[in-house]
């Protein structure tokens, strides 16, 4: 999985005023926890822009005053109204322990029933995922080539590699739906089907 550099200071107390004061310089209050000890971080807001406000998940260097740490951010907060970042929580990571993260979903190929007139619905977006950070994947990828009408992936039919998936598995990740269109293409075929197996019986008798 790729990574991203989010430079953070420490800070010492954890008091409301001080939070507040952070967020009106343009500071983010955060916690470093998984180690011995949690550690308080202050983070300029503007580092959050590629790693919240995008579709892609990352592993993050978080570089505290010059020491740089392994971590994935697993909690955020925003402001209700603005929804600026309020606070952040980043959990350490090390080789020989698991995470869980939220990988996103992509899709491969095209649906032969999505060809047909059908349309692709994705129910999930991201797959929350447990697994040690070697393993972690930038994209959980499904190839929907074989897809008709009706069709749908759920869940326990997605495999990765050293992840395990934890969300429930009889949920369906996509799905090719018919639209309006596909059905009413399908009755006028049923109806030439009826009128042409008519004229044959009309012809042999």
């Amino acid at each position: 999985m790729k990574s991203i550099t989010i430079k953070a200071s420490k800070r010492e107390n954890s008091g409301k005023k001080e939070s507040t004061d952070l967020r009106r310089a343009g500071m983010v209050p955060g916690i470093l926890y998984g180690g011995a000890e949690q550690t308080l971080v202050k983070i300029d807001e503007r580092q959050f822009k590629n790693l919240v406000y995008t579709p892609n998940v990352y592993l993050v260097d978080l570089d505290i005053d010059d020491q740089v740490i392994k971590a994935v951010l697993q909690d955020i907060q925003f402001h209700p109204v603005t929804d600026r970042v309020m606070h952040a929580d980043f959990l350490l990571v090390t080789d020989d322990k698991p995470v869980v993260i939220a990988i996103p979903v992509i899709t491969e190929g095209a649906s032969v029933g999505v060809v047909a007139g059908g349309k692709l619905t994705v129910n999930r977006r991201r797959l929350k995922v447990k697994g040690l950070a070697s393993a972690l994947v930038d994209t959980i990828s499904i190839n929907i080539s074989d897809l008709k009408i009706g069709d749908s992936v759920k869940i326990n039919e997605v495999k990765i590699n050293g992840l395990e998936i934890l969300d429930p598995a009889s949920d369906v990740v996509l799905s090719v739906k018919a639209t309006r269109a596909a059905r009413v293409e399908d009755e006028e075929e049923e109806k030439e089907e009826a009128v042409a197996e008519g004229e044959t019986a009309e012809a042999e008798a």
